[in-house]
């Protein structure tokens, strides 16, 4: 009997241990976006990701601004800029610095892709680091998402594959500002949006890759 109690508290505590390490959810990293824009061209304008990294203790926060790279032609050109601030899933926005702000950096990087139908790919092969905030910068491997657009809710769930750590990982882009000439007359969708129920977790140690931020490194 103690010992099945024994092996009840530690399945318990190793899926509490699974939880806290798990990726952020779809509804959560949506609670976290702007509200979506509709614009005339179906791809080119601002997209915006954000996600809470358990795994490394770090928040990434990455905006694509999308153009074409000349009128009607499917391949696309623009810059990513990503911010990285190591802190607790508390920190949702960029802390002060303090002794417990390990890293904080951003990085921009030109990107090029193509859009075919809805499927798009956006990625960079360089960077250039905009400013430390907190910490130290040590590199960056420079992203690479692709994924598919769902036009009703201006959104495209994506995979990230860097190089390095980032393999076929996930996060959610929401389109949240067309170009000038190029904003739609529709309303805008409407999107649900889940409050997030992050567990609260210290930062794990340092495992991954210097990494680029979009206002703070990773």
């Amino acid at each position: 009997e103690r010992a099945l109690s024994v092996l009840a508290a530690a399945c318990v505590l190793g899926c509490l241990r699974f939880a806290a390490n798990a990726p952020a959810s779809i509804e959560e990293q949506r609670a976290r976006l702007p509200p979506p824009a509709r614009c005339d061209d179906p791809v080119v304008g601002e997209w915006r990701g954000k996600k809470w990294e358990a795994a490394y203790g770090n928040w990434f926060a990455v905006t694509l601004e999308v153009r074409r790279l000349s009128p009607g032609s499917n391949a696309l050109t623009g810059r990513m800029v990503a911010r990285l601030w190591y802190a607790t899933d508390r920190d949702v926005e960029p802390p002060p610095c303090s002794p417990r702000i390990r890293r904080d950096y951003t990085v921009e990087m030109p990107a090029t892709g193509s859009i075919e139908g809805q499927f798009i790919r956006f990625g960079a092969s360089s960077y250039r680091l905009v400013a430390v905030h907190c910490g130290r910068h040590e590199g960056y491997n420079p992203d690479n998402f692709s994924g598919t657009i769902d036009p009703s809710i201006q959104e495209f769930q994506s995979v990230n594959n860097d190089g390095g750590s980032a393999v076929n990982e996930p996060v959610v882009f929401r389109r949240i500002q067309c170009p000038e000439a190029s904003a739609g007359a529709g309303a805008a969708p409407a999107v649900v949006i889940v409050p997030p129920a992050t567990p609260q977790v210290l930062p794990a140690p340092e495992r991954r890759r210097p990494r680029a931020v979009f206002g703070c490194g990773r």
